[in-house]
């Protein structure tokens, strides 16, 4: 196996060279304008700029780097689009949900298979493959961005509030229905009775504007072996069984608020609601797309900013406390096939810049700069190549060697990338908003199902 990733991460070295070497010596003195998504994590944005910066002494290409916050990316990229004045290259952990696929069938986006293909070997599994998208313009498929590194659904749970609670570990059960009646029925009470607070026992994300809902909503889905697309993107929503797996998934989801085991501000929450919900000690366990719940308390025991004091919670937090898991088995016993959301970069068909920018994307992508980047987020980033993932800092502690065991089992792409207009529907959250009709307006849940069915036909078929 070791042979095979050294293979495959030569052959990508040497495309890089290669494309390196054949650069235009006009590249000499070019600027290139990079817009990039602010990290979450100051070790992320160091390591970028520490590639930026060998990137500038090896080319004499000058970078002009933008960084914007996340909720920032698509408003200000689509309004470049709009002017005409777009970035040479440009990344941001949104594009792939919510644009990318539009972008590339539009004829928006430039063909980055040049580069891509060379160091094809060099990619794990479902990771590539992410950035193969369909041009409408040129009625074929082709690579349409870099992936640089993936996320997937994680459970993190107060190892120390469980305990409380009068349980352990071993105790959490491994069965579909016990294992949210053990959050709901028994912790929650028990850490009540406990501390005498409003703790509640699952923090279950539910707002409109959270990606969380949906992303933690198609775990449920899975559970169920709900498919709602094939392979060529086409909708299998009128199967009788994918609406009644919706039926079951939806159920089980908003149970969880209707039972009173979730916050009632869950139903608002943004992404970083449940990740604060969690860190104040209001909820006992939650579901998150990363583990950057558990990170931030590795950052915590790092930072030579806090007090020693504040170090040392940091640490004893992410040793002792906490628990990063995966979900109980599906309800018929299998073991779930965990959705995997690989995040990508892209560079505009009318940029002025596509040569240069295309060397940076190769310098990036190379072994010795890559990792550094994806591993200075602490674990909240999956590498996509295959090198990467053999890096001992995925065996280095028990929450990120959770995460490489869950990548390694397999994972599975969202529709989106088999289907582009699945973006429409994550922007608008339909999964979220299916949970509020029952919720909130307390719409059956068959109706709901049947409403969220519709306006995927509606938007996809």
């Amino acid at each position: 196996m070791r042979s095979k990733v050294i293979g495959a991460l030569s052959l990508a070295v040497a495309a890089v060279g290669l494309f390196a070497a054949t650069a235009p010596a006009l590249a000499q003195g070019k600027t290139i304008t990079v817009w990039w998504g602010k990290g979450f994590y100051k070790s992320e944005d160091d390591a970028l700029l520490e590639t930026i910066k060998k990137f500038e002494a090896k080319t004499g290409i000058k970078v002009e780097l933008s960084q914007y916050a996340i909720q920032d990316m698509i408003p200000k990229t689509v309004a470049a689009l709009d002017s005409g004045t777009v970035p040479d290259v440009a990344y941001s952990d949104t594009y792939d949900v919510q644009a990318q696929g539009k972008w590339a069938f539009e004829g928006k986006l430039e063909d980055l298979s040049d580069i891509m293909l060379p160091m094809k070997d060099a990619f794990a599994p479902n990771t590539l493959e992410a950035a193969l998208l369909y041009n409408d313009v040129t009625k074929k498929k082709s690579y349409y961005g870099f992936p640089l590194k993936q996320q997937s659904m994680h459970v993190q749970i107060w190892g120390d509030m469980l305990e409380k609670a009068g349980f352990k570990a071993a105790d959490i059960p491994t069965k579909w229905e016990d294992y949210w009646t053990f959050w709901c029925d028994k912790v929650q009470p028990a850490i009540r009775k406990a501390t005498g607070q409003r703790t509640y026992g699952v923090g279950q994300p539910m707002g409109v504007e959270s990606t969380d809902s949906f992303q933690s909503f198609y775990t449920f889905m899975d559970a169920y072996h709900v498919k709602l697309v094939d392979d060529d993107g086409k909708l299998l929503v009128d199967d009788a069984k994918v609406r009644d797996g919706l039926i079951h998934a939806l159920k089980d989801y908003t149970d969880t608020y209707i039972k009173g085991c979730t916050p009632p501000s869950s139903t608002t929450w943004k992404d970083p609601d449940n990740n604060v919900a969690f860190h104040n000690k209001t909820i006992v366990m939650t579901h998150n797309f990363t583990i950057s719940i558990a990170a931030k308390w590795f950052e915590d025991s790092t930072n030579p900013a806090l007090t020693d004091a504040q170090r040392a919670a940091g640490k004893q937090a992410y040793e002792q406390d906490i628990i990063t898991a995966s979900f109980p088995k599906a309800p018929d016993g299998s073991t779930i096939k965990y959705r995997s959301d690989v995040k990508t970069g892209l560079i505009f068909a009318n940029a002025k810049n596509k040569a240069e920018g295309k060397q940076f994307i190769a310098f990036l992508m190379q072994e010795d700069n890559v990792r550094p980047y994806v591993e200075g987020a602490l674990g909240r980033w999956f590498p996509v190549t295959k090198a990467s993932q053999a890096s001992p800092f995925w065996q280095a502690d028990r929450h990120r060697k959770a995460v490489w065991n869950q990548f390694t089992g397999g994972t599975a792409p969202f529709d989106f990338t088999k289907n582009w207009k699945f973006t429409i529907l994550n922007n608008e959250n339909v999964w979220a908003k299916a949970m509020n009709r029952v919720v909130s307006e307390k719409v059956p849940v068959d109706k709901a199902v049947d409403e969220l069915i519709a306006r995927i036909k509606q938007v996809a078929g």
